[in-house]
């Protein structure tokens, strides 16, 4: 998918990396800190992950193919390494929503045959996917913000001088 209506589907398929990503690492921050909110939205935020690991490479994919159609310019070359390493904070938010998620599963005994693979009793492994979460939330919200802000500068920077 490279255009929607005639618009460059990057244009379009950033905004929902720029809400989705910063609102999976929001929910996994929220679901690591909060028990009862935990119960909650570890499923949904699980699945909204996921989907937000799909999505980045098609809206970088689309980028990329933008980046090849308008001139070249070193704010739009930045723009495209740096949207390279969304999908790294995506990975690593979705991995730990999933895991956190399972464990809230083992915890309730929704799980086939009670098994506890990820130790949901172990106060150790809390304290430390807690504190992965909360770090891995910080940094993917940073990185979307790094890439939206050079996307911004690589697509107005000029704006000004154009009649």
């Amino acid at each position: 998918m490279q255009t929607v209506n005639g618009l460059p589907a990057h244009v379009l398929l950033v905004h929902a990396i720029v809400v989705l990503l910063p609102l999976s690492a929001a929910l996994l921050a929220l679901t690591a800190v909060w028990p009862a909110g935990r119960r909650r939205l570890a499923g949904p935020n699980a699945a909204l992950s996921v989907l937000v690991v799909v999505l980045v490479p098609i809206t970088t994919s689309a980028g990329e193919w933008l980046e090849h159609r308008v001139a070249a310019n070193p704010l739009v070359h930045r723009h495209a390494e740096l949207g390279d390493t969304a999908i790294y904070a995506a990975i690593g938010v979705a991995a730990l929503a999933l895991v956190i998620w399972w464990r809230q599963r083992e915890s309730s005994g929704r799980t086939p045959a009670r098994r506890t693979f990820l130790a949901p009793s172990a106060n150790a492994v809390t304290v430390t996917l807690t504190v992965l979460a909360v770090v891995v939330s910080a940094a993917s919200v940073y990185d979307v913000v790094r890439i939206g802000d050079s996307g911004a500068k690589a697509s107005w920077s000029n704006w000004a001088a154009r009649p």
